[in-house]
């Protein structure tokens, strides 16, 4: 608590929805700039009014407390309209990742038990063949719709979707005309009240909605405010991570807005265009995950630029590992960013965010200290004792920001969240770490990520990867768990990498693995380095470690020799 003002350790998590947080945090501020979307600047006033009309459209069609309304979507104005209007009403949007294959989202809308279905024209050809076992009314809102008036027209004349309207599957226009007969109201204040449903993924099974509230949003939100960030109301924040992901849209829309920031939501966000969206819009304020800034370090855009207007640099969604955070430092001061990265530690199910290096509160290869109205504990995985600074095990949180649970898993749920003996209760991360006695957070790795070697000697694929990474000829590398071809059990750990183009391959692999030889550990050694010409991602741009192990399990790594 030393790293915080005494007023940010006192702060009280406000009894308001999400819907009214955000609106009285910009009561003075309504001819500022909300949203601006390519260029079509839509100040507070008329946002907010944008969200009551929306309501007012949700309360027509006979949205009311508790229902879900589901979203296959990214982030357009008239989905952020939605999610606040929504919360305005008591319901909750599901939000759905539109890349998902068809089944999944099928699965997803019918499990959530809407009865309204909101689709992005451009990815109605998709879920078109499933539209009839959905058994919903269907709203069709545009990509285009809120562009500026040549731009709408542009892409309007490049992106024609043929969509089959009636009764049960109108435009966003129509949506919008059937509420101007109906006045919503808006519900009082439940902090533990369903805001919205995103999706995890799992090392097993199906995608878990994780259910977000109006207390999960806004102490996060509050947490920012309270934490030191060097700000001012007015500036702007490029949004480009997904608002159907926990990370995007808390950290991404809610938090942005709730400090006042000019928002600059990316819908299509293309990791490639990455240095180009920095050029042209310019952001204060912005977050990513570590497979993009590396991505960014590497456009050409970037070269010799002059970054000085970025204030925040801030990193979450996945673990960066040393050599990336090397890269990257070095890249922040080439650039003559003021501050350096704001490394960040959160999951899905703590509304993305837990712990923050911010502007001066900074440590090199740590995720930064417990967010004011964080709990941060390091148990012991086998004993469930807690451990003290500096010890190892697996790290657990506490607080507002924990989701409610997961939709329709209560196993699940209870597996995750557990209540510790002193009736606290506690998300139980599934990550490797250790506090430092001044109150900073290292992440290790996953406990699932562990490379258990024959012997039951442990190695950390984060550690291999950090060395890897700060290479000058990598840029993404990836280490997994191969299966022991000598023993009747074990695993050793390979490494993958992803070269800078128009690097010899097997020359730099060869000098990537007498370089593990020389700085590694004797048991900690790979087998073997790969280079492959490009390393799957997930959505969220994350390395996909299942889809290597799936193909790479069973290496054959003779030829190197153990």
């Amino acid at each position: 608590m030393k790293h915080f003002s005494s007023e940010s350790q006192n702060i009280e998590i406000p009894e308001m929805t999400a819907y009214s947080f955000m609106k009285k945090n910009n009561i003075h501020r309504l001819d500022s700039v909300a949203i601006n979307y390519y260029g079509n600047k839509i100040p507070f006033r008329k946002f907010i009014s944008n969200i009551d009309e929306v309501s007012d459209s949700f309360a027509s069609l006979g949205v009311k407390e508790g229902d879900i309304v589901s979203f296959i979507s990214v982030q357009v104005p008239e989905c952020i309209y939605s999610i606040y209007a929504l919360n305005k009403l008591g319901a909750a949007a599901n939000t759905v990742d539109p890349r998902m294959d068809v089944g999944s989202i099928q699965r997803m809308i019918s499990e959530s038990g809407s009865k309204i279905t909101v689709i992005l024209d451009y990815v109605f050809p998709k879920i078109e063949k499933i539209i009839d076992s959905l058994n919903q009314k269907i709203v069709v809102m545009s990509l285009s719709s809120s562009l500026p008036f040549i731009k709408r027209k542009i892409m309007d004349s490049k992106m024609k979707v043929d969509v089959h309207y009636s009764d049960d599957i109108v435009s966003w226009a129509d949506f919008i005309q059937t509420g101007k007969t109906t006045v919503s109201k808006e519900v009082s204040y439940a902090g533990d009240r369903l805001v919205a449903i995103t999706y995890t993924g799992g090392t097993t099974g199906h995608p878990k909605g994780v259910m977000l509230t109006n207390d999960s949003l806004n102490s996060v939100a509050l947490n920012f405010i309270n934490c030191g960030l060097d700000y001012e109301p007015g500036q702007s924040f490029l949004g480009i991570i997904p608002i159907f992901s926990s990370y995007g849209l808390v950290c991404g829309m809610h938090m942005p807005l709730c400090l006042n920031l000019e928002l600059i939501p990316i819908p299509k966000f293309d990791p490639r265009e990455f240095g180009k969206l920095v050029k042209k819009f310019k952001p204060n304020h912005m977050i990513s995950t570590p497979a993009f800034y590396e991505m960014l370090i590497d456009s050409k855009e970037m070269r010799h630029a002059d970054l000085s207007f970025l204030i925040t640099l801030g990193s979450g969604g996945d673990t960066m590992n040393s050599g990336i955070e090397e890269k990257l430092t070095q890249f922040m001061k080439d650039h003559k960013i003021r501050y350096p990265l704001a490394q960040g530690y959160g999951m899905s199910e703590l509304s993305a965010a837990a712990s923050f290096c911010v502007n001066r509160i900074y440590k090199p290869r740590s995720v930064g200290v417990p967010s004011p109205l964080t709990v941060m504990g390091i148990f012991d995985p086998d004993t469930g004792e807690e451990l003290g600074y500096g010890q190892t095990g697996e790290i657990c949180v506490s607080g507002p920001t924990m989701m409610k649970g997961y939709w329709n898993r209560p196993e699940e749920t209870s597996y995750v969240m557990r209540e510790h003996d002193d009736g606290t209760k506690w998300i139980h991360s599934g990550d490797l770490g250790y506090i430092d006695d001044e109150g900073f957070v290292f992440v290790i790795g996953r406990l699932k990520r562990m490379i258990t070697r024959f012997d039951g000697h442990k190695v950390f694929p984060v550690n291999l990867e950090g060395l890897i990474s700060a290479h000058d000829s990598v840029h993404n590398c990836a280490v997994i768990g191969v299966n022991d071809m000598g023993h009747g059990q074990g695993q050793y750990p390979l490494v993958i990498v992803e070269l800078i183009k128009g690097t010899d391959p097997d020359e730099v692999c060869i000098e990537l693995y007498d370089m593990c030889n020389s700085s590694c550990e004797e048991r900690g050694k790979p087998v073997a380095v790969i280079s492959v010409d490009e390393i799957p991602l997930t959505g969220m741009g994350k390395n996909d470690y299942r889809s290597l192990e799936k193909v790479y399990s069973d290496y054959d790594y003779t030829g190197f020799g153990v």
